[in-house]
């Protein structure tokens, strides 16, 4: 009896295979999607710790090691890669993957598909002319364009010229099962902050400029400036490790409250930190669609994170928490001082994050979605 087809491959294409949320998107994808084989291909490096979330025994990873400079660079590379795979889909994602097309189009890959996950550290407000011509530059070459946020939908209608017939947005899903509330806040493992009369707040994310925790940093310190009443109890929590640790550091020793807040460096256990917080707070000064803030909404937890990208698409504010403008500080401050003061409005208000997540955000959805996608451009 003949073997049956093999399924058609999506090779999915990002700048660096590790920690992140555009990551754990490929990842959640890449498990859940049993209608397609997939390989990953990582423009530098893919981390082996992070690969190892990857359950599909049957997924190929590749490196291509590209140096400093143009992508053409690692087109050689890239080309090997897709004859020896010959994916039948091609899928890069942000800026920084996107000059791939070019090659995969070159080597006959018939769906080739392009998203965009947030903004770039270069271009917060998407103003740059020249991320726009690169984006313009490639587009003929991308069949379809998946963004993750209304606001990324409308930057690709309106600034790179991407027709709506050729665009689809897809909001990431999160697994509700492994993040779901506890029965009470437990205990983070290391954590110094074990006391179950404590308040933690606390944020998830690469130390870089776009996340800007140390405006995080700031909010708690002016919190507990406004309100010395919270300082034997409140407490900051930091997931993460990047160049902007050593200024949070350095803003919470100059008030005096380097005991207050514990960095916690890059954890595996997600999961187990949001149930160990009363609060999470994103700071960011750009997003796409944050898994951060559906996985702390599918744990039960008040979200305050600022209104940029697709926050508030996800955050119902004065339900679900609170959207304050990125930046401003004393906005920040304020709304966390709301979440300490009032734990039943907290309390409440997690729960109906929770159910705004099973509501709109499964992983479910987001995998039909993309398969759509797929398929889609397999029969164009």
């Amino acid at each position: 009896m003949p073997a049956p087809p093999a399924l058609p491959l999506v090779a999915h294409v990002v700048y660096r295979f590790d920690t992140g949320g555009l990551e754990n998107g490929v990842v959640n994808l890449i498990n859940r999607m049993s209608a397609f084989r997939h390989a990953v291909i990582a423009v530098t490096e893919v981390a082996p710790a992070f690969a190892a979330r990857v359950t599909r025994p049957d997924t190929a990873f590749v490196e291509l090691h590209k140096p400093p400079g143009h992508g053409w660079r690692v087109y050689r590379p890239f080309v090997q890669a897709v004859r020896r795979l010959r994916p039948a889909i091609v899928h890069t994602r942000n800026l920084a993957a996107l000059e791939m097309q070019l090659p995969a189009w070159a080597c006959g890959v018939r769906g080739r598909v392009h998203g965009e996950h947030g903004r770039d550290v270069e271009d917060l407000d998407g103003t740059s002319r020249r991320h726009q011509w690169m984006r313009r530059v490639f587009r003929p070459f991308v069949g379809h364009q998946v963004a993750l946020s209304a606001d990324l939908a409308d930057y690709l209608r309106r600034r790179v010229g991407v027709p709506a017939g050729r665009l689809t947005q897809i909001i990431n899903g999160v697994d509700t099962q492994r993040f779901a509330p506890a029965a009470g806040r437990t205990p983070i493992a290391g954590s110094p902050f074990d006391d179950p009369s404590l308040w933690l707040v606390g944020t998830v994310g690469r130390m870089q400029t776009v996340k800007a925790q140390p405006l995080l940093a700031r909010a708690f310190v002016r919190m507990l400036d406004r309100a010395p009443m919270l300082r034997d109890r409140a407490r900051l929590v930091m997931v993460g490790e990047g160049p902007l640790r050593e200024e949070c550091e350095r803003v919470l020793r100059d008030a005096g409250l380097d005991g207050h807040a514990w960095f916690a460096g890059v954890r595996g256990d997600v999961a187990d930190v949001m149930r160990g917080l009363n609060c999470f707070a994103l700071p960011s000064l750009a997003e796409g669609i944050s898994n951060t803030i559906l996985e702390a909404m599918a744990c039960g937890l008040p979200v305050v994170a600022t209104g940029v990208g697709g926050n508030a698409e996800l955050v119902a504010d004065g339900e679900t928490g609170a959207i304050v403008p990125a930046g401003d500080v004393d906005a920040l401050a304020a709304a966390l001082l709301g979440v300490a003061t009032d734990p039943a409005r907290a309390a409440s208000a997690g729960a109906r994050g929770r159910q705004r997540v099973e509501a709109m955000f499964s992983l479910d959805a987001m995998v039909a979605a993309y398969e759509q996608v797929y398929r889609r451009v397999l029969a164009s």
